[in-house]
């Protein structure tokens, strides 16, 4: 794991789509595509942004793949991750491939076997996560499943990372926040080839202490990326003020 922390947030998520867009191009010219997970929240923002300004990635051969979604929630909710996702990134570059998880569908079950044959049919080059205020990995809440090999579940959100998204402003008060997702797997995340994190704010700080220098456990959901061979965690100063200074790499 590399671990990087930079001055703020904008100066986080331009670093992180330079480092995004690098694999990206990489993988178009090995293979002639390139096969991405895309998370959403208000960490990813500055990040989506840059990314979607890059230059020379032949967003035509990007195939996107959706990480998590809300079940009961519609597609016009501005909570909705499939909203997020097209209006950020999908339509704002021009990607023709992307397998959005349908929350809203009468099959939520149909839904996840149809995206996860895609997803399981060949390798993922990368996937860009963040860390939510629980530590959780996607909507992996503590403790994860770290056996399941399932593509994608579906999950229960505990209540710390439902008052997350009244904190975010995304609902008026925690009665509106769905109490279900459905969730790609922590095994499934970490097939990708490689994993770029991203997790800005001093609201992240606790739970970037807690997976990046506590115990690797399922009680510290997204711990579990210090396995994985090739993870760049990208922080600002907000985000690594509890780290200890033996961990703290400024970019």
């Amino acid at each position: 794991m590399v671990l990087k922390v930079f001055d703020d947030k904008s100066s986080l998520g331009k670093a992180a789509a330079e480092k995004a867009a690098a694999t990206i191009r990489r993988a178009i010219r090995d293979s002639g595509q390139a096969r991405v997970i895309a998370a959403t929240g208000t960490s990813q923002f500055e990040f989506l942004a840059a990314l979607t300004e890059s230059s020379n990635i032949d967003w035509g051969r990007v195939e996107v793949f959706h990480l998590d979604e809300y079940i009961g929630l519609p597609a016009t909710h501005p909570a909705s991750f499939r909203k997020i996702l097209l209006d950020r990134l999908v339509n704002k570059a021009g990607i023709a491939k992307f397998h959005p998880l349908d929350g809203d569908a009468r099959d939520v079950s149909e839904v996840i076997r149809q995206v996860g044959k895609a997803l399981a049919s060949a390798a993922v080059d990368i996937a860009f996560v963040g860390v939510g205020e629980n530590g959780h990995l996607a909507f992996n809440d503590p403790p994860a499943d770290f056996e399941t090999e399932e593509p994608y579940l579906i999950v229960s959100l505990d209540e710390a990372c439902r008052r997350q998204q009244v904190g975010e402003a995304w609902f008026a008060d925690i009665s509106q926040v769905p109490k279900q997702a459905i969730s790609m797997s922590v095994r499934q995340i970490m097939k990708a080839r490689e994993i770029l994190a991203i997790v800005p704010e001093s609201r992240k700080a606790q739970a970037v202490k807690m997976c990046f220098e506590g115990e690797i456990s399922p009680t510290a959901p997204a711990s579990i990326l210090r396995t994985h061979a090739n993870t760049n965690v990208y922080l600002d100063k907000d985000s690594a003020s509890l780290l200890s200074s033996a961990l703290k790499t400024s970019a």
